[in-house]
Formats: structure tokens, sequence, C-alpha cells
């Protein structure tokens, strides 16, 4: 038990704390920027099964020095104030980090949406959703819900029909969430952005020699061993993409009910599918299981991605981590007493405020695709196209001309004549995203003495960008 004294909140202030004290802040602004604006308990009836069924939900506003402000709403049993308002900090830190302009938010329902049918769920939402409006805590230009844990799509679409039912004259009424099906307002590339942001982040780790070296870690992402801890939506494609497209080596899966190991390499998808079949990984065939999930955590490996729920790895366990880098997937995977330990070992941390951002940073593109009212790249593609095609039909005119005869390759050509379309798009600005908001940390990171690790630099890079926002509006 003493293993977990410091709570998720208390980890996130004290990491802020650290970070905030190695800068010049003007007096009192530290502490605006810590604590949360406000925090709103919402506790409501739904007639359900033959009787009234009570349920109690919060929104927290951490920073308004943007709006709107941004953040997930979870459906979970532990949903808790300490737990959304350090969600809410994460996220305003988050936000900042790579430059989304929005504040931090964030929400949580106290309900097992595996208790409850479809129906059932979906009317509970939409009275969550009524809660929420009538309180100004969803809306395009104040306050933006996305999914979270235990909430996908389909909340996220219930949400915004029973919003645009109580606003039906905003004209905006599709961006009060994002997150949403395609064929809703949605984007493509929401689902999986997360766990694409995670790839991305990882691809540009190993770019830098210097970052590398202190990992301990050479070479390129192939044939690096890998775990994940959480197949959701985020660990399943962080896996998927890490081991289909970059030929990392999946050696071990942990979940709720125990884990699989696999020196060779875990079959993501087939594992996915035998989870949804079963309910669990016990019985996959696809490797050694083992009853003590959170146990693998231990198991020797490259690379380390927490991707479920916060405080897994902690004062209890950090000494026995084998893992030379860890990338927090997850919001808080590593408790404050955790990171002192891993940082003395010389473990490297990818901090979750920049490894788990892509969803916010695509949550962004989708926001600004309803308001605009036009989907990403449609008014360019066909000019694009017609821009290649010109340049391949006068290389080929100079060819024929001075009989030199040469021939593009037909999948270069096809390729060269592809004008990008919205998904390609928003892999490129999330790509872009990931590339320059590490940089920014390891140039703090590198050219600081004080700053000991990336997630110190990551704090201090928002945090300097958050009280620029405030001097300039003369607080």
């Amino acid at each position: 038990m003493a293993a977990r004294q410091s709570s998720f909140r208390d980890s996130v202030d004290r990491m802020f704390t650290h970070a905030a004290g190695l800068m010049s802040l003007a007096p009192g602004l530290e502490e605006k920027i810590r604590v949360c604006n406000s925090t709103y308990t919402v506790r409501f009836g739904v007639r359900l099964r033959g009787q009234i069924h009570t349920f109690t939900g919060y929104r927290s506003v951490h920073s308004e020095h943007m709006e709107p402000v941004k953040g997930g709403i979870r459906y979970s049993l532990d949903v808790n104030q300490d737990e959304v308002e350090a969600l809410a900090a994460l996220m305003t830190y988050k936000c900042a980090l790579v430059e989304v302009p929005f504040g931090g938010s964030k929400g949580g329902l106290c309900i097992d949406p595996r208790a409850w049918n479809e129906d059932e769920l979906e009317r509970i939402t939409r009275r969550f959703t009524y809660e929420l409006s009538r309180r100004n805590l969803i809306s395009p230009s104040q306050n933006v819900p996305a999914p979270d844990m235990g909430t996908g799509e389909r909340e996220m679409a219930w949400m915004a029909d029973a919003y645009k039912r109580l606003h039906p004259d905003d004209i905006n009424a599709k961006a009060c969430v994002t997150g949403k099906p395609r064929h809703a307002g949605g984007i493509d590339g929401r689902v999986e952005a997360t766990g694409r942001g995670v790839q991305y982040a990882l691809r540009e780790v190993f770019r830098h020699d210097d970052v590398m070296k202190r990992a301990g870690l050479e070479g390129a992402l192939a044939g690096k061993r890998v775990i994940v801890q959480g197949l959701g939506n985020v660990g399943y494609h962080a896996a998927q993409f890490l081991s289909c497209e970059d030929k990392a080596l999946v050696t071990c899966v942990i979940e709720r009910d125990g884990a699989i190991l696999n020196p060779q390499g875990i079959n993501i998808d087939a594992l996915r599918g035998h989870i949804r079949s079963t309910g669990g990984i016990k019985g996959f065939v696809g490797g050694e299981y083992r009853e003590n999930g959170l146990g693998a955590l231990e198991e020797a490996c490259d690379i380390l991605i927490p991707a479920a729920i916060e405080s897994v790895i902690h004062e209890g366990n950090a000494e026995r981590i084998q893992a030379k880098l860890i990338i927090e997937a997850a919001n808080g995977p590593v408790t404050a007493d955790a990171d002192e330990i891993l940082k003395r070992r010389g473990i490297v941390i990818v901090p979750d405020m920049y490894a788990n951002a892509g969803g916010v940073t695509v949550s962004y593109f989708e926001w600004v695709k309803n308001l605009s009212q036009i989907s990403l790249g449609r008014l360019e593609r066909r000019h694009e196209e017609a821009r290649a095609r010109l340049l391949i039909e006068e290389l080929e005119r100079i060819s024929s001309d001075t009989g030199t005869n040469f021939e593009l390759a037909r999948g270069f050509k096809e390729a060269f004549l592809t004008g990008a379309d919205e998904l390609e798009l928003v892999r490129s600005g999330l790509d872009d995203t990931m590339r320059e908001s590490f940089k920014k940390m390891k140039e703090v990171w590198m050219s600081n003495p004080k700053v000991e690790d990336l997630r110190t630099a990551g704090y201090v890079v928002a945090i300097r960008r958050i009280s620029n926002v405030y001097n300039s509006l003369g607080l």
C-alpha cells in the first residue's frame, strides 16, 4: 500500500511544481497556472428498467487561457473529482506543448458502460449532454469534449445530436464535440490518432542519436522488443502500427486478465479478435499466458508502452522495470515517485503530455473542419493533381523530343499524380506536430543543465507558452 501513496493528481502537481521551480515566473503566476479554474459535479436521474437510476458526472475546466477548452469524457466506475482535475491539468499542458489553441478540460461519468445496453447508454448520454449544455460545459466556442476511456465515436455522435437539438440555430453545432463518426461530421484518422501519435513520437525519438544514446538504444525500430500494457483503442493501434509498419516485435501484451508473452512477436490483430470473442486474453494460442499481468511490466524489453490507466508504474515496481525506454501512451501511467526512481536509473521516459497528444491534435483538425464546413483537401486536391500532370506531360514531351525516351516508373507516376486526401493531410499534420514538439522539448532538455529529463522539458515548454498568454492578457 505504501507504494501508491501519491495520488494521480499529486503526481501531476509535483511534476508541474518541479518544472515551474526552474523558471522565473511572475509572482503568483505559478499558482494561477497550476490550479483548476472550476469543477462541476452533476447528478441526474434516468428511468431505466422500471426505476430511476441516479448518475454522477464531472466536468473540470483547468485553464481558460485559450478557448474553447478541450478534453475527453470517460465512462468508468473509477471516475472521481481528483482524477478529472488531474486529467484536465494534463490537457492544458498537452495542448500548450503541441501548440493546439485550446485550454484544458476533462469530464467523466461514474458508470460501468458494460452494465447497460446500447439503448440505455444512449439515453444516459443524452441526459448527461443536457446537464452539461445547461451549464455551458459543452459548446463549439467554450468547451469541446472528445472520447476517452469507455467512450468512442458512438457516444460522441449521441452528444453532438443532443446538443444540436438543444441549440437548433447554432450553425457550428457539429463542432461541440470531436471524435465523431466520419459520416456525422468526424474526420478521417481520428479513431487511431492517439496510437498513430505514439508511433510518430517513437519514430522521432529514433531520429535523434543523442537521445537514443541516453536510452542505451541504437539502430531502427525494426526488431526492437516492445511491451504494451492495455490493448484498447490507443494500445491496439500503437502496437499494430509499430509491428506491421515499423517491424518492431511486440513480445508482450498486458490486459485485465493477465499477459501474453511471445519472444518472436505477437499477432496483434489475432489477439484483438480473441479478446473480442472471449472477453479476455486467456486462451490465446499465439503466446504464453500469465495470470499476473502487471508483473509482466517488469519483463526485459527495449520499449515499454503503458497504454491503459494511470499509476501502473509506481514506487513499488519502478526498481524492477527493465525497459530502456518508456513511452507513456496513457495519461499518468508513471507516478511522481516512480518517475524519480526511473530517472535515477537512467531510463528515458517520453512523457504523456507529448506521447498522448495525437488524439487532441487530430481533434483540433476535426474542430477546424466542422467550423469551416468543408473537408480537408477538397478545394486543392484536383488542382494538385492537374499541376502534377502538367509536369509529367512536359517531362515526357522533352524525353520524346530529345530522343532520350526515358520512362517514369508506373508506381511513382501514379503516386505523384494523386493529390492528398483528408487522411493523408491529417497524418501529415500529426507527423509535423509530433516532430516539432519533440524538437522543442529536446532543445530545452539538452540546453539547460537543470532540466534532467524530457518530462521536465515538456512542462517548461508548456508553462512558458501559457505564461506568455497570461502576460499578454495583463495578468
